[in-house]
């Protein structure tokens, strides 16, 4: 009798748990469908994005001389012009492909807004290229002025030989190897901060 009763708890739990085991498939099924890719932005009609659309960048924050630049403005600086430049997302997927681009490096307009440096071993600032949109990409003074990244990050105005579509100026970085968490269009302002 106790061995026929044990075997019949021991079968009401094993029943108990698949049942379990099968709403906590069904539950984590369910929430795959109801959440999706967070990675993945909304697609703005073109209405919407023209209203994103800056014809000017402000160069602000820890600088000396705060700019106001328009694409006619970045065409009186060194010009930069590169080629085959492929906007790689997260997942590896080419977004898009401009066999030509030109721009202004992004040194060169912080040298020519002049980092509010205290004497040359006062290195600690960092970049922010900002999107009217709140979007964000960020660069330390070291990446731009003592590494190869400094000869890859742009502010472009021109792909193919037109005029950039998403904002008049966007912010790249060639050299990363996903280049599509740095690339900031609508670009609305670079903002130099001292890390505290």
């Amino acid at each position: 009798m106790k061995t026929t009763n044990y075997i019949l708890i021991l079968l009401i739990g094993l029943c108990c748990s698949m049942c379990n085991s099968s709403k906590k498939e069904q539950t984590l099924s369910s929430e795959k469908i109801s959440h999706p890719d967070d990675d993945k932005h909304p697609v703005l009609s073109a209405a919407d994005s023209l209203k994103m659309v800056n014809h000017q960048i402000e160069v602000k924050g820890d600088v000396e001389f705060p700019l106001q630049l328009t694409v006619d403005s970045l065409k009186k600086m060194k010009v930069i012009t590169i080629d085959d430049f492929k906007v790689v997302c997260q997942s590896g997927e080419v977004k898009k492909d401009n066999k030509v681009c030109k721009g202004v490096l992004l040194k060169d307009i912080l040298k020519k807004a002049k980092i509010k440096q205290n004497g040359h071993k006062d290195r600690n600032f960092y970049i922010v290229a900002r999107a009217s949109d709140d979007y964000k990409a960020t660069f330390s003074w070291a990446e731009i002025f003592n590494n190869p990244t400094g000869e890859n990050t742009l502010i472009l105005f021109e792909e193919n030989g037109k005029p950039v579509k998403n904002g008049e100026m966007i912010a790249i970085c060639k050299n990363d190897i996903k280049t599509g968490p740095r690339h900031v269009y609508w670009l609305k302002s670079i903002e130099v901060y001292k890390v505290k």
